[in-house]
């Protein structure tokens, strides 16, 4: 097993990790996705991604030394969290919605110590801008079901870029993983150094120009 485990089934989460060069498993959590009564709506994602990551820890052998890492991604407009639609209507209802306006994407992440239980958390917000979207081109989207499995109801990965204009802030907290910010705290707290195996004198990745 890898030094690192991403409690997390998401192959964008699992993209932005390899794009880096980090060798990890990853090991899904599954516990229920639900906010609580009165629960600000920044502290909801930091929690949810520490119960993901204690539930992960939960099956490992008590010995392991691996760090855990888990993350919860919200769109949020007008105080009200838009999470994956449940079908075509709800998705269609969002993307009415965030039309022609701005709203927040907020990613609380945390990293945890699986034998210590140690843990280092934060939270990412970006403002995002859509397009205002013409009824065809909601329809069109949600023909190519893109929507159904994304918080918000769009990828600005992918086919859902059409609509972005503009992204303020962190461009990888919006896929669902911020990158400077995860890779910082893994420095930190010791976990991995992204630059150990290159500075060790390891060949460089492919596609290097040396």
């Amino acid at each position: 097993m890898s030094r690192l485990i991403l409690a997390s089934a998401s192959p964008r989460r699992k993209e932005l990790l390899k794009q880096v060069g980090l060798d990890f498993t990853t090991i899904p959590s599954k516990i229920e996705e639900r906010m609580r009564e009165g629960e600000d709506f920044r502290q909801y994602p930091l929690r949810i991604s520490l119960e993901k990551a204690l539930s992960v820890i939960e099956g490992l052998p008590r010995a392991n030394g691996c760090w855990v890492i888990a993350a919860d991604t919200i769109v949020v407009i007008d105080s009200e969290i838009l999470g994956k639609p449940k079908d075509p209507e709800d998705a269609r209802s969002m993307l009415e919605k965030l039309s022609d306006r701005e709203h927040l994407v907020i990613t609380g992440f945390s990293v945890v110590n699986a034998k210590s239980k140690d843990y280092t958390q934060r939270s990412v917000e970006s403002r995002v801008k859509l397009k205002k979207l013409a009824p065809d081109e909601i329809e069109g989207y949600l023909k190519t079901r893109e929507p159904f499995d994304k918080a918000g109801g769009y990828a600005v990965q992918g086919i859902g870029s059409f609509m972005v204009e503009r992204v303020n802030g962190s461009y990888t907290n919006v896929v669902g993983l911020p990158m400077s910010e995860l890779i910082q705290v893994l420095r930190e707290m010791r976990a991995v150094d992204l630059f150990e195996k290159y500075l060790s004198g390891a060949p460089p990745p492919a596609g290097s120009n040396d």
